[in-house]
Protein backbone atom coordinates (compact mmCIF):
# COMPACT_ATOMS: atom_id res chain seq x y z
CA UNK A 1 0.00 0.00 0.00
CA UNK A 2 3.36 2.08 -0.58
CA UNK A 3 1.20 4.59 -3.24
CA UNK A 4 -1.71 5.01 -0.53
CA UNK A 5 0.53 5.89 2.54
CA UNK A 6 2.36 9.47 2.28
CA UNK A 7 6.09 9.01 3.17
CA UNK A 8 5.05 10.46 7.10
CA UNK A 9 2.76 7.94 7.80
CA UNK A 10 2.58 5.23 10.02
CA UNK A 11 3.42 2.37 7.22
CA UNK A 12 0.11 0.82 7.74
CA UNK A 13 -1.85 2.24 5.41
CA UNK A 14 -4.07 5.86 4.81
CA UNK A 15 -3.91 8.51 7.70
CA UNK A 16 -7.08 10.42 8.27
CA UNK A 17 -6.01 13.68 9.33
CA UNK A 18 -7.67 15.92 11.70
CA UNK A 19 -9.51 19.29 9.92
CA UNK A 20 -10.14 22.07 12.56
CA UNK A 21 -13.40 23.31 13.20
CA UNK A 22 -17.19 21.81 13.57
CA UNK A 23 -18.76 18.71 11.69
CA UNK A 24 -21.71 20.02 9.71
CA UNK A 25 -24.05 19.06 7.58
CA UNK A 26 -23.81 20.55 4.02
CA UNK A 27 -26.33 19.35 2.64
CA UNK A 28 -28.93 21.37 0.76
CA UNK A 29 -31.98 21.87 3.59
CA UNK A 30 -29.90 21.01 6.16
CA UNK A 31 -29.78 22.98 9.45
CA UNK A 32 -27.29 26.40 8.52
CA UNK A 33 -27.33 25.55 4.46
CA UNK A 34 -27.64 27.81 1.96
CA UNK A 35 -26.72 27.80 -1.62
CA UNK A 36 -23.62 29.60 -2.98
CA UNK A 37 -23.98 33.11 -4.05
CA UNK A 38 -25.44 33.28 -7.29
CA UNK A 39 -26.80 29.67 -7.25
CA UNK A 40 -30.46 30.16 -8.65
CA UNK A 41 -32.81 28.98 -6.08
CA UNK A 42 -36.12 27.14 -6.60
CA UNK A 43 -39.49 28.64 -5.60
CA UNK A 44 -41.13 25.38 -3.68
CA UNK A 45 -44.80 25.54 -3.32
CA UNK A 46 -45.75 21.83 -1.51
CA UNK A 47 -42.76 20.87 -2.87
CA UNK A 48 -43.64 21.85 -6.08
CA UNK A 49 -41.50 24.70 -8.01
CA UNK A 50 -44.25 27.34 -9.30
CA UNK A 51 -41.79 30.24 -10.49
CA UNK A 52 -39.84 30.71 -13.57
CA UNK A 53 -36.50 30.48 -12.79
CA UNK A 54 -32.64 31.28 -14.47
CA UNK A 55 -31.23 27.89 -16.48
CA UNK A 56 -29.29 25.35 -14.73
CA UNK A 57 -25.62 24.76 -15.81
CA UNK A 58 -23.29 21.72 -14.03
CA UNK A 59 -21.90 24.03 -12.09
CA UNK A 60 -25.98 25.22 -10.22
CA UNK A 61 -26.51 21.34 -9.92
CA UNK A 62 -23.45 20.80 -7.82
CA UNK A 63 -24.21 23.51 -5.61
CA UNK A 64 -27.74 22.87 -5.00
CA UNK A 65 -27.13 18.94 -4.83
CA UNK A 66 -24.27 18.64 -3.07
CA UNK A 67 -24.26 22.19 -1.81
CA UNK A 68 -20.90 23.23 -1.63
CA UNK A 69 -18.05 24.53 -3.72
CA UNK A 70 -15.85 22.73 -5.44
CA UNK A 71 -12.83 24.81 -4.04
CA UNK A 72 -10.13 21.97 -3.62
CA UNK A 73 -7.28 20.88 -6.23
CA UNK A 74 -6.20 17.10 -6.35
CA UNK A 75 -3.06 18.49 -4.43
CA UNK A 76 -5.32 19.68 -1.63
CA UNK A 77 -7.34 16.66 -1.33
CA UNK A 78 -4.77 14.81 -0.82
CA UNK A 79 -2.72 16.77 1.96
CA UNK A 80 -6.05 17.45 3.76
CA UNK A 81 -6.45 13.68 3.34
CA UNK A 82 -3.25 12.21 4.27
CA UNK A 83 -3.18 9.60 0.72
CA UNK A 84 -1.30 10.02 -1.61
CA UNK A 85 -1.64 11.99 -5.06
CA UNK A 86 -1.35 8.37 -6.93
CA UNK A 87 -3.77 6.59 -4.22
CA UNK A 88 -6.46 9.47 -4.25
CA UNK A 89 -6.00 8.74 -8.05
CA UNK A 90 -7.42 4.81 -7.90
CA UNK A 91 -9.89 6.27 -5.58
CA UNK A 92 -11.29 8.69 -7.79
CA UNK A 93 -10.53 5.95 -10.39
CA UNK A 94 -12.61 3.97 -8.72
CA UNK A 95 -15.67 5.91 -8.50
CA UNK A 96 -15.80 6.72 -12.23
CA UNK A 97 -14.06 10.57 -11.86
CA UNK A 98 -11.56 11.08 -14.71
CA UNK A 99 -8.27 13.10 -14.45
CA UNK A 100 -7.62 16.08 -13.46
CA UNK A 101 -5.10 19.19 -13.94
CA UNK A 102 -2.95 20.14 -11.03
CA UNK A 103 -4.55 23.21 -11.71
CA UNK A 104 -8.51 22.27 -11.26
CA UNK A 105 -10.21 22.99 -8.49
CA UNK A 106 -13.26 20.02 -9.09
CA UNK A 107 -13.18 18.26 -5.44
CA UNK A 108 -15.74 19.14 -2.72
CA UNK A 109 -15.80 18.88 0.97
CA UNK A 110 -17.72 15.66 0.20
CA UNK A 111 -15.20 14.23 -1.67
CA UNK A 112 -13.03 15.05 0.98
CA UNK A 113 -14.90 13.24 3.36
CA UNK A 114 -16.05 10.20 0.90
CA UNK A 115 -12.10 9.99 0.48
CA UNK A 116 -10.99 10.23 4.27
CA UNK A 117 -13.75 7.72 5.46
CA UNK A 118 -12.68 4.77 2.96
CA UNK A 119 -8.94 5.47 4.24
CA UNK A 120 -9.97 5.40 7.83
CA UNK A 121 -10.97 1.88 7.22
CA UNK A 122 -8.13 0.74 5.29
CA UNK A 123 -5.66 2.16 7.91
CA UNK A 124 -7.70 0.55 10.56
CA UNK A 125 -7.22 -2.55 8.67
CA UNK A 126 -11.22 -2.95 8.26
CA UNK A 127 -10.56 -3.50 4.83
CA UNK A 128 -6.70 -3.84 2.31
CA UNK A 129 -6.66 -1.65 -0.19
CA UNK A 130 -8.06 -3.75 -3.42
CA UNK A 131 -11.44 -4.25 -1.23
CA UNK A 132 -12.02 -0.71 -0.55
CA UNK A 133 -11.13 -0.36 -3.96
CA UNK A 134 -13.50 -2.52 -5.20
CA UNK A 135 -16.40 -1.69 -2.67
CA UNK A 136 -15.95 2.23 -4.46
CA UNK A 137 -16.12 0.90 -7.79
CA UNK A 138 -19.43 -1.12 -6.50
CA UNK A 139 -21.01 1.44 -5.43
CA UNK A 140 -19.85 3.95 -8.80
CA UNK A 141 -21.04 1.68 -11.05
CA UNK A 142 -24.68 1.15 -9.61
CA UNK A 143 -25.15 4.88 -8.46
CA UNK A 144 -24.00 5.41 -12.21
CA UNK A 145 -26.98 3.11 -13.67
CA UNK A 146 -29.43 4.28 -10.87
CA UNK A 147 -29.02 8.16 -11.49
CA UNK A 148 -29.05 7.71 -15.51
CA UNK A 149 -32.17 5.33 -14.96
CA UNK A 150 -33.96 7.65 -12.68
CA UNK A 151 -33.31 10.64 -14.90
CA UNK A 152 -34.36 9.37 -17.91
CA UNK A 153 -37.54 8.28 -16.07
CA UNK A 154 -38.29 11.66 -14.83
CA UNK A 155 -37.90 13.37 -18.11
CA UNK A 156 -40.74 10.75 -20.03
CA UNK A 157 -42.66 11.20 -17.07
CA UNK A 158 -42.48 14.98 -17.29
CA UNK A 159 -42.66 15.20 -21.03
CA UNK A 160 -45.21 12.62 -20.98
CA UNK A 161 -47.18 15.09 -18.68
CA UNK A 162 -47.10 18.18 -20.90
CA UNK A 163 -47.94 16.27 -24.25
CA UNK A 164 -51.38 15.43 -22.15
CA UNK A 165 -51.85 18.53 -21.15
CA UNK A 166 -51.32 18.28 -17.51
CA UNK A 167 -48.71 20.33 -14.90
CA UNK A 168 -46.60 22.62 -17.69
CA UNK A 169 -47.40 25.33 -14.97
CA UNK A 170 -45.60 23.19 -12.40
CA UNK A 171 -41.73 21.88 -13.83
CA UNK A 172 -42.23 24.11 -17.01
CA UNK A 173 -42.09 27.25 -15.76
CA UNK A 174 -41.40 28.94 -18.99
CA UNK A 175 -44.73 27.30 -20.43
CA UNK A 176 -46.51 28.33 -17.95
CA UNK A 177 -48.74 30.94 -20.11
CA UNK A 178 -49.24 28.31 -23.20
CA UNK A 179 -52.64 27.15 -23.86
CA UNK A 180 -53.79 23.43 -22.69
CA UNK A 181 -52.23 20.85 -25.03
CA UNK A 182 -48.14 22.14 -23.77
CA UNK A 183 -46.41 23.27 -27.10
CA UNK A 184 -48.67 21.36 -29.29
CA UNK A 185 -49.33 23.95 -31.06
CA UNK A 186 -45.48 24.22 -32.38
CA UNK A 187 -45.92 20.29 -33.33
CA UNK A 188 -45.49 21.71 -37.22
CA UNK A 189 -42.59 24.48 -37.08
CA UNK A 190 -40.30 21.76 -36.41
CA UNK A 191 -39.20 21.70 -32.86
CA UNK A 192 -39.91 18.80 -30.93
CA UNK A 193 -42.87 19.37 -29.01
CA UNK A 194 -42.38 16.39 -25.98
CA UNK A 195 -39.27 13.95 -24.96
CA UNK A 196 -41.42 11.09 -26.46
CA UNK A 197 -41.18 8.02 -24.13
CA UNK A 198 -37.94 5.85 -25.20
CA UNK A 199 -36.44 8.51 -27.16
CA UNK A 200 -33.09 9.04 -26.07
CA UNK A 201 -32.58 12.93 -26.75
CA UNK A 202 -35.09 15.77 -25.02
CA UNK A 203 -35.22 19.48 -25.46
CA UNK A 204 -34.19 21.87 -23.14
CA UNK A 205 -37.25 22.76 -21.37
CA UNK A 206 -37.61 19.31 -20.29
CA UNK A 207 -33.74 18.99 -19.36
CA UNK A 208 -34.15 21.82 -17.61
CA UNK A 209 -37.26 20.55 -15.70
CA UNK A 210 -35.78 17.39 -15.31
CA UNK A 211 -33.02 18.96 -12.98
CA UNK A 212 -34.97 20.83 -11.35
CA UNK A 213 -37.61 17.80 -10.18
CA UNK A 214 -34.37 15.75 -9.34
CA UNK A 215 -32.82 17.73 -7.08
CA UNK A 216 -36.17 19.46 -5.02
CA UNK A 217 -36.62 15.07 -4.68
CA UNK A 218 -33.46 14.44 -4.07
CA UNK A 219 -33.72 14.25 -0.06
CA UNK A 220 -36.80 12.66 -0.06
CA UNK A 221 -35.09 9.76 -2.52
CA UNK A 222 -32.06 9.46 -0.42
CA UNK A 223 -33.13 7.60 2.25
CA UNK A 224 -35.15 5.38 -0.14
CA UNK A 225 -31.88 4.48 -1.63
CA UNK A 226 -30.22 3.35 1.62
CA UNK A 227 -33.25 1.38 2.21
CA UNK A 228 -33.28 -0.31 -0.69
CA UNK A 229 -30.17 -1.65 -0.24
CA UNK A 230 -30.03 -2.69 3.21
CA UNK A 231 -33.14 -4.75 2.05
CA UNK A 232 -31.05 -5.95 -0.65
CA UNK A 233 -27.65 -6.66 1.25
CA UNK A 234 -29.92 -8.81 4.00
CA UNK A 235 -31.32 -11.06 1.37
CA UNK A 236 -27.74 -11.38 -0.22
CA UNK A 237 -26.18 -11.92 3.31
CA UNK A 238 -29.03 -15.00 3.85
CA UNK A 239 -28.11 -16.64 0.36
CA UNK A 240 -24.06 -16.71 1.54
CA UNK A 241 -25.63 -17.66 4.94
CA UNK A 242 -27.62 -20.43 3.13
CA UNK A 243 -25.65 -21.53 0.82
CA UNK A 244 -22.80 -21.89 3.84
CA UNK A 245 -25.02 -24.29 6.01
CA UNK A 246 -23.41 -27.59 6.82
CA UNK A 247 -24.84 -30.25 4.52
CA UNK A 248 -26.78 -27.76 2.21
CA UNK A 249 -24.68 -28.76 -0.68
CA UNK A 250 -21.43 -30.23 -1.54
CA UNK A 251 -21.16 -28.59 -4.99
CA UNK A 252 -20.63 -25.43 -3.45
CA UNK A 253 -23.01 -22.62 -4.88
CA UNK A 254 -26.24 -24.14 -6.59
CA UNK A 255 -28.76 -22.32 -8.75
CA UNK A 256 -31.75 -22.89 -10.89
CA UNK A 257 -30.42 -20.59 -13.68
CA UNK A 258 -32.42 -19.63 -16.69
CA UNK A 259 -32.84 -17.23 -19.58
CA UNK A 260 -35.99 -15.67 -21.33
CA UNK A 261 -35.36 -14.96 -24.81
CA UNK A 262 -37.96 -12.26 -26.68
CA UNK A 263 -38.56 -13.92 -29.77
CA UNK A 264 -38.74 -12.15 -32.85
CA UNK A 265 -36.92 -9.04 -31.57
CA UNK A 266 -34.46 -8.67 -34.44
CA UNK A 267 -37.44 -8.08 -36.49
CA UNK A 268 -38.47 -5.81 -33.93
CA UNK A 269 -35.87 -3.51 -34.49
CA UNK A 270 -36.66 -3.13 -38.16
CA UNK A 271 -39.84 -2.34 -37.61
CA UNK A 272 -40.65 -0.27 -34.76
CA UNK A 273 -39.66 3.17 -34.03
CA UNK A 274 -36.50 3.97 -31.07
CA UNK A 275 -39.71 4.98 -29.35
CA UNK A 276 -41.85 1.85 -29.60
CA UNK A 277 -38.72 -0.41 -29.39
CA UNK A 278 -38.23 1.34 -25.99
CA UNK A 279 -41.59 0.85 -25.01
CA UNK A 280 -41.29 -2.96 -25.74
CA UNK A 281 -37.99 -3.58 -23.89
CA UNK A 282 -39.49 -1.87 -21.03
CA UNK A 283 -42.33 -3.45 -21.03
CA UNK A 284 -40.40 -7.27 -21.27
CA UNK A 285 -37.99 -5.96 -18.51
CA UNK A 286 -41.02 -5.13 -16.05
CA UNK A 287 -43.15 -7.98 -16.72
CA UNK A 288 -40.16 -10.40 -16.07
CA UNK A 289 -38.96 -8.75 -13.29
CA UNK A 290 -42.56 -8.95 -11.44
CA UNK A 291 -42.97 -12.70 -12.03
CA UNK A 292 -39.35 -13.20 -10.84
CA UNK A 293 -39.35 -11.41 -7.73
CA UNK A 294 -42.98 -13.05 -7.09
CA UNK A 295 -41.53 -16.75 -6.75
CA UNK A 296 -38.42 -15.14 -4.63
CA UNK A 297 -35.84 -15.23 -7.83
CA UNK A 298 -33.47 -12.78 -8.85
CA UNK A 299 -33.06 -11.09 -12.00
CA UNK A 300 -29.02 -11.37 -12.34
CA UNK A 301 -29.24 -9.26 -15.69
CA UNK A 302 -31.02 -7.72 -18.43
CA UNK A 303 -29.35 -7.49 -22.31
CA UNK A 304 -32.34 -5.81 -24.25
CA UNK A 305 -34.34 -8.51 -25.77
CA UNK A 306 -33.30 -11.24 -22.53
CA UNK A 307 -32.77 -11.60 -19.08
CA UNK A 308 -31.27 -14.12 -17.14
CA UNK A 309 -32.86 -14.97 -13.45
CA UNK A 310 -31.39 -17.23 -10.61
CA UNK A 311 -33.35 -18.71 -7.42
CA UNK A 312 -32.05 -20.97 -4.83
CA UNK A 313 -34.38 -23.83 -5.22
CA UNK A 314 -35.49 -26.16 -8.66
CA UNK A 315 -39.08 -25.72 -8.29
CA UNK A 316 -39.71 -21.89 -8.16
CA UNK A 317 -36.87 -21.45 -11.26
CA UNK A 318 -39.04 -24.14 -13.40
CA UNK A 319 -42.19 -21.81 -11.91
CA UNK A 320 -40.72 -18.01 -13.07
CA UNK A 321 -40.30 -19.69 -16.68
CA UNK A 322 -43.77 -20.84 -17.11
CA UNK A 323 -45.17 -17.98 -15.80
CA UNK A 324 -43.00 -15.78 -17.95
CA UNK A 325 -44.27 -17.67 -21.49
CA UNK A 326 -48.50 -16.78 -19.76
CA UNK A 327 -47.40 -13.44 -19.27
CA UNK A 328 -45.70 -11.96 -22.59
CA UNK A 329 -48.22 -14.19 -24.19
CA UNK A 330 -50.94 -12.49 -22.61
CA UNK A 331 -49.53 -8.89 -22.99
CA UNK A 332 -50.99 -7.81 -26.35
CA UNK A 333 -47.23 -5.33 -26.99
CA UNK A 334 -45.26 -8.50 -26.43
CA UNK A 335 -44.91 -11.69 -29.15
CA UNK A 336 -43.42 -14.83 -27.21
CA UNK A 337 -40.93 -16.12 -25.19
CA UNK A 338 -38.66 -18.99 -25.46
CA UNK A 339 -36.98 -20.15 -22.03
CA UNK A 340 -34.27 -22.26 -21.35
CA UNK A 341 -33.58 -23.31 -17.20
CA UNK A 342 -30.75 -25.46 -15.75
CA UNK A 343 -29.76 -26.69 -12.21
CA UNK A 344 -26.33 -27.21 -10.73
CA UNK A 345 -23.45 -25.68 -9.32
CA UNK A 346 -22.29 -21.97 -10.57
CA UNK A 347 -20.01 -19.29 -9.71
CA UNK A 348 -21.34 -16.56 -8.17
CA UNK A 349 -18.99 -13.02 -8.01
CA UNK A 350 -19.50 -9.67 -7.85
CA UNK A 351 -23.84 -9.95 -8.49
CA UNK A 352 -23.10 -11.54 -11.47
CA UNK A 353 -23.30 -15.96 -11.98
CA UNK A 354 -20.83 -17.96 -14.36
CA UNK A 355 -20.15 -21.37 -14.97
CA UNK A 356 -21.58 -24.31 -16.96
CA UNK A 357 -24.77 -24.34 -15.82
CA UNK A 358 -25.35 -20.73 -16.89
CA UNK A 359 -23.57 -21.92 -20.08
CA UNK A 360 -26.20 -24.62 -20.29
CA UNK A 361 -29.58 -22.66 -19.98
CA UNK A 362 -27.78 -20.21 -22.76
CA UNK A 363 -27.69 -23.09 -24.76
CA UNK A 364 -31.32 -24.30 -24.29
CA UNK A 365 -33.22 -21.07 -24.54
CA UNK A 366 -32.53 -20.70 -28.31
CA UNK A 367 -33.68 -24.55 -28.82
CA UNK A 368 -36.35 -23.91 -26.89
CA UNK A 369 -39.80 -22.95 -29.92
CA UNK A 370 -41.72 -19.48 -28.89
CA UNK A 371 -43.61 -20.25 -25.81
CA UNK A 372 -42.10 -23.20 -24.57
CA UNK A 373 -39.16 -24.13 -22.07
CA UNK A 374 -36.84 -26.35 -22.60
CA UNK A 375 -34.84 -27.71 -18.90
CA UNK A 376 -31.59 -29.78 -18.56
CA UNK A 377 -31.42 -33.42 -17.38
CA UNK A 378 -30.59 -32.49 -13.70
CA UNK A 379 -33.51 -29.68 -13.38
CA UNK A 380 -36.10 -32.07 -14.77
CA UNK A 381 -34.36 -35.39 -12.04
CA UNK A 382 -34.72 -32.38 -9.34
CA UNK A 383 -38.77 -31.76 -10.52
CA UNK A 384 -39.34 -34.80 -11.11
CA UNK A 385 -41.27 -35.43 -7.73
CA UNK A 386 -42.56 -32.01 -7.21
CA UNK A 387 -46.33 -31.71 -8.42
CA UNK A 388 -47.53 -29.34 -10.85
CA UNK A 389 -44.84 -29.91 -13.50
CA UNK A 390 -44.81 -32.35 -16.42
CA UNK A 391 -41.62 -33.26 -17.91
CA UNK A 392 -40.88 -34.66 -21.32
CA UNK A 393 -37.59 -35.65 -22.60
CA UNK A 394 -36.33 -34.77 -26.05
CA UNK A 395 -32.76 -36.90 -27.80
CA UNK A 396 -30.13 -36.28 -26.92
CA UNK A 397 -28.32 -33.03 -28.21
CA UNK A 398 -24.46 -32.16 -28.45
CA UNK A 399 -24.25 -28.36 -27.01
CA UNK A 400 -21.59 -26.38 -27.93
CA UNK A 401 -19.17 -25.43 -25.09
CA UNK A 402 -21.36 -27.73 -23.01
CA UNK A 403 -21.24 -31.41 -24.38
CA UNK A 404 -24.60 -33.55 -24.61
CA UNK A 405 -27.16 -33.49 -22.98
CA UNK A 406 -30.90 -34.32 -23.09
CA UNK A 407 -33.26 -31.32 -22.91
CA UNK A 408 -36.51 -32.22 -21.16
CA UNK A 409 -39.83 -29.69 -22.29
CA UNK A 410 -41.29 -28.29 -19.44
CA UNK A 411 -45.34 -27.52 -19.18
CA UNK A 412 -47.74 -26.91 -16.33
CA UNK A 413 -49.41 -29.91 -14.97
CA UNK A 414 -53.28 -29.46 -14.77
CA UNK A 415 -55.26 -26.34 -15.26
CA UNK A 416 -53.73 -22.84 -15.29
CA UNK A 417 -54.75 -22.26 -11.41
CA UNK A 418 -51.26 -23.67 -10.57
CA UNK A 419 -49.53 -20.51 -11.53
CA UNK A 420 -47.40 -19.22 -8.35
CA UNK A 421 -48.19 -23.14 -6.64
CA UNK A 422 -44.25 -23.32 -6.27
CA UNK A 423 -42.98 -19.96 -4.70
Amino acid sequence: MTELTPASAPARGWVEPVINGPARDSRPGAPGWAPPTGAPSLAVTAGMPVSPTPALDADDVAALLIGQSRSFTRSDVSRLSGVSVIGARKFWHALGFPDVSSRDRPYTEADLRALRRMATLVRAEVLDEETALGLTRAFARTADRLAAWQVHLLAESLSARVAQGAGQSEWFPDRADEPEGGNADRKGSGERAAFPRGAGVQDEATAQATARLLIDLADELEPMLVYAWRRHLNDALSRLLSDASPGRHSAGVVRCVGFADLVGFTTMVGQLTERELAQVVQRFESIASDVVTAHGGRVVKTVGDEVLFSTMAPAPGAAIALDLVDAISEDSALRSVRVGVAYGSVVSRLGDVFGQTVNTAARLTPMAHPGHVLVDGTLAKALASQPGFTLTPMRRRTLRGVGTVTPHTLVRSGSSATRGRHS
